[in-house]
């Protein structure tokens, strides 16, 4: 539909909370990374400076897209185990949501598990696939369990 042809209503856009813009800002970022093979530092900026992003944790964004790009070759290495193929063979949103989930995962204990897979699963039915986010609810699920056996173990007493 044209700009035209939506008159003059307006488009309500649903609130997000600034943490959950901050995941998809980064998720932006890791996605612009694997296209591009850009560097990270200058993607980083390139957000940062865009007008009109909405509220979002800039805290937040910049520790998921630095660590999750620095610490990429031993995410995937986390990841593959639980892949149904090679790392190279996902999609680039399949890609970028399992990285962040599984950077994550592993190093902000201080975040429960359930938010961190909830948030990556609405990231993939928001921008990937139509079944993607399936995919990554089971890959980050499983990982969980390993990265987190703690939280699990705790949870079932």
């Amino acid at each position: 539909m044209s700009n035209s042809a939506a008159g003059n209503e307006k488009i309500k856009v649903p609130n997000k909370s600034p943490r959950h813009r901050a995941r998809e800002l980064a998720l932006q970022g890791v996605y612009q990374w694997r296209v591009t093979a850009g560097d990270d530092a200058q993607i980083e900026k390139q957000i940062h400076a865009e007008k009109n992003l909405g509220r979002y944790d800039k805290e937040l964004f910049s520790k998921l897209l630095r660590g999750a790009l620095k610490q990429h070759a031993d995410l995937e290495a986390l990841l593959a185990p639980y892949l149904d193929r090679p790392i190279a063979e996902l999609s680039h949103v399949e890609f970028a949501v399992l990285l962040l989930g599984a950077f994550e995962l592993s190093q902000h204990h201080d975040v429960p598990y359930k938010v961190i897979i909830n948030e990556a699963v609405e990231l993939a039915k928001t921008f990937g696939g139509v079944d993607g986010h399936k995919y990554v609810n089971g890959v980050l699920d499983k990982l969980a369990l390993k990265v987190r056996a703690t939280e699990f173990s705790a949870r079932k007493k």
